[in-house]
């Protein structure tokens, strides 16, 4: 699944494959590095859950979503 992307969280390209592993795991950081609210809730928090050891986020944003994570509600 191929998605336009808005330009405050990817320049670099005009859309990105969503069902390319790679790509998936790289637009989530993208998203959680330069993503406003409304693009974090485009996110499927499991699947951010999954990854958050391989996206390699900066030192404060790593904590933040693992105290996040840990403290949400599950459903």
């Amino acid at each position: 699944m191929r998605v336009v992307p808005p330009r405050h969280i990817v320049w670099s390209t005009d859309s990105v494959d969503l069902s390319d592993p790679f790509q998936r795991k790289w637009y989530i950081r993208q998203v959680l590095l330069h993503g406003c609210a409304e693009d974090i809730r485009s996110l499927d928090l499991e699947e951010v859950a999954r990854l958050l050891d391989e996206l390699k986020l900066p030192p404060h944003l790593d904590r933040l979503w693992r105290d996040f994570l840990r403290e949400r509600p599950h459903a």
